[in-house]
């Protein structure tokens, strides 16, 4: 262990931190950045509260923050693993802050990342799921697996951004997730169902694959451009636009022109022969 977390050190933070606290440590770390407004959603029953433990544990070190300077407006504290915070799992996971993989440089390079809207904007799916699991009788988030994870998994046919299972009022529903920010062409966005069917054909597994687009124009272009590649490669697909609710009815399938489905509800709508887990 690094020469400047001595036991005492150690000890002091460990009676500084609350179980919740060293679960949104592993939050961050596994999700690389979440903001303010998403920490809330995942933890916290009052923001006043949230704002104040975030606060605590910036001062302490065990995270650290960066607020991006949007083209209008003002953003959200943004917040990453600090060293500190690194230690203290390092150490719960009884290992050597070396073998933990931290570099502070490496986490703090996510704030001038072209993909930091990206990486924020899946996070956000997670950040809503979670919340609305936390607070809402029936539902229930099983598993959500970010880009890395699904990358080890998966990439030798696929790269989604992340891979959930949604539980709302008895139906589950398992899904790949490809987050689209508008920077790929359509025919590259579309041309993803290859790699799925291909993962189908290796599993045996059909899994939904749903595309978050990030506006009503985009979405209507690559729906239509969706729904013959889907009927080609016999892989199921729904679209819908970010700034609703993921887990609501916003989901319009490749195979309807209307009548938008809630999460849960795509269970039903194309089997399901398994889950990819």
């Amino acid at each position: 262990m690094n020469e400047h977390y001595t036991p005492a050190v150690m000890a002091s933070l460990a009676t500084q931190l609350t179980s919740r606290d060293r679960h949104l440590l592993r939050l961050v770390w596994t999700h690389k950045v979440l903001t303010s407004h998403q920490i809330t959603r995942i933890a916290f029953n009052d923001p006043t509260t949230a704002r104040h433990r975030l606060v605590k544990l910036h001062h302490i070190g065990v995270l650290n923050r960066f607020r991006p300077k949007p083209p209008t407006g003002s953003a959200p504290w943004h917040y990453v693993l600090g060293e500190p915070g690194a230690v203290v799992l390092a150490t719960e996971d009884g290992i050597e802050l070396a073998e933990f993989g931290y570099r502070r440089d490496r986490v703090l390079s996510i704030a001038y990342s072209q993909r930091l809207a990206h990486t924020v904007g899946t996070n956000d799916v997670f950040a809503h799921l979670s919340g609305t699991a936390r607070q809402t009788t029936g539902c229930h988030l099983h598993t959500w697996w970010p880009e890395g994870l699904c990358a080890t998994q998966w990439g030798t046919h696929v790269r989604p951004d992340a891979y959930g299972r949604w539980t709302e009022n008895g139906q589950t529903v398992d899904f790949f997730l490809e987050y689209d920010t508008g920077t790929e062409t359509i025919g590259r966005v579309v041309a993803k169902l290859d790699g799925y069917a291909a993962l189908t054909a290796a599993t045996g597994i059909t899994t939904p694959v749903l595309f978050l687009t990030s506006s009503a124009r985009r979405e209507s272009t690559v729906q239509d451009r969706l729904r013959l590649r889907a009927i080609q490669t016999s892989v199921p697909c729904a679209t819908a636009v970010t700034g609703s609710s993921p887990h609501g009815p916003v989901w319009l399938p490749h195979n309807r022109r209307n009548q938008r489905l809630r999460l849960a509800e795509l269970a039903n709508h194309w089997p399901q022969p398994g889950a990819p887990c």
